[in-house]
């Protein structure tokens, strides 16, 4: 074995690979849940609470104020605690069947260009759907804490 090798080698432990991992997931998290919120979700979290008359669209058929009230509050609230890891698989949810309204629906006649912004949320949230949000979350901390406890110290 070559020395770079042998060096490549000690640099690529499992302990390692599984803390790069979970840093990943975090920053996905992080990126996803904090950008949606704050670039989306806000908007139109404030422009449901301005009150009606509510100009917004109606893809599936649930009348303009509720569908601008549940797109403002996954794009929002579930961004949120999708971005600390809190719930994420059931968080993630509601963002990835928004954004697939919004590229197949909404933008369904539109160039792909148009669906690619939401098909880049989309893919985010899928992916922490299957994952689950990583060592760095509320989650994972909970998911600690309900945990039997060890031998405690005496």
């Amino acid at each position: 074995m070559t020395p770079l090798t042998r060096r490549i080698n000690e640099l690529l432990t499992p302990e390692r690979a599984a803390l790069g991992a979970d840093l990943g997931l975090l920053l996905l998290r992080l990126g996803i849940g904090l950008l949606m919120a704050f670039s989306h979700g806000l908007g139109k979290v404030q422009k449901f609470l301005a009150g009606p008359p509510y100009q917004w669209a109606d893809p599936i058929g649930l009348g303009p104020g509720l569908s601008l009230f549940l797109a403002g509050g996954a794009e929002f609230f579930c961004a949120l605690a999708l971005a600390v890891g809190f719930l994420t698989r059931l968080t993630a949810l509601p963002l990835a069947f928004t954004m697939a309204v919004a590229a197949l629906i909404v933008h369904a006649e539109d160039p792909f260009a148009k669906k690619e912004f939401a098909l880049l949320y989309f893919i985010p949230a899928l992916t922490l759907m299957l994952s689950g949000p990583g060592r760095f979350s509320v989650d994972a901390w909970l998911c600690k804490r309900r945990s039997p406890q060890r031998e405690t110290d005496t």
